[in-house]
């Protein structure tokens, strides 16, 4: 796949390595000449000097041919402008911004960019999931369907031990798809399946309902 990343800082220039490694086709677009000539010295003719966010320079490295652009650099405003020049001049299909504040990931959605990435959200996940009494954990973001893969806690605080699926008010956007037991093997729930304290239930809901799903499966 032909892939072009905007940005050849710290985070640009190891995803290029990556990328080159996996086979791909890949090139770096980089305002500054220095890190640009740096790249080139060490790999080669894959990075182009020029500004990633005006449709001129994307198409002048060949954007309408590119299965993807990524955009890394550390201005969020230039990552969101490069993506929409990328999707809506050269029709690149998939696009993948790198977000420095993560309040942006929102209106990025909105706005056409097919991926954000942020770094603050990744650290923090991570935190959740070495914290053993963290009662909810997003494990994964469906981006095409709105949807989230989450990691709920069942502690023995919670009021919903002893009680079945079948007489928890999960929100409706909310399916339970794994149990996984403190002791035994992990199942899939059915509506008679007991919750136990020391369960960890993987779930798919919706951003907006995280919270609700949360109070139904642990209780208030």
């Amino acid at each position: 796949m032909y892939i072009i990343v905007i940005g050849g800082g710290r985070l640009g220039y190891y995803l290029l390595k990556a990328l080159l490694n996996e086979g791909h086709e890949v090139l770096v677009l980089e305002k500054d000449s220095r890190i640009c000539r740096t790249i080139t010295d060490e790999l080669g003719s894959v990075c182009f000097r020029g500004d990633g966010c005006e449709a001129s320079t994307l198409a002048e490295v060949g954007t309408g041919r590119a299965g993807m652009l990524v955009a890394v650099t550390g201005d969020d405003e230039d990552n969101l402008v490069a993506c929409q020049v990328a999707k809506h001049k050269h029709n690149v299909p998939r696009t993948v911004a790198r977000l420095r504040n993560p309040q942006n990931a929102i209106l990025f959605k909105k706005l056409g960019v097919d991926v954000t990435i942020s770094t603050t959200d990744i650290i923090l996940e991570a935190i959740e999931r070495e914290v053993p009494t963290h009662p909810l954990t997003q494990l994964m973001s469906i981006d095409e369907k709105g949807l989230v893969i989450v990691d709920v806690k069942i502690t023995p605080e919670s009021t919903t031990v002893g009680k079945k699926v079948k007489e928890l008010s999960l929100p409706k956007e909310s399916k339970l798809a794994l149990i996984i037991p403190n002791k035994g093997n992990a199942h899939v729930p059915a509506a008679n399946t007991v919750l136990q304290a020391g369960d960890q239930i993987i779930a798919v809901t919706s951003p907006e309902t995280k919270g609700a799903l949360q109070v139904a499966l642990r209780g208030v």
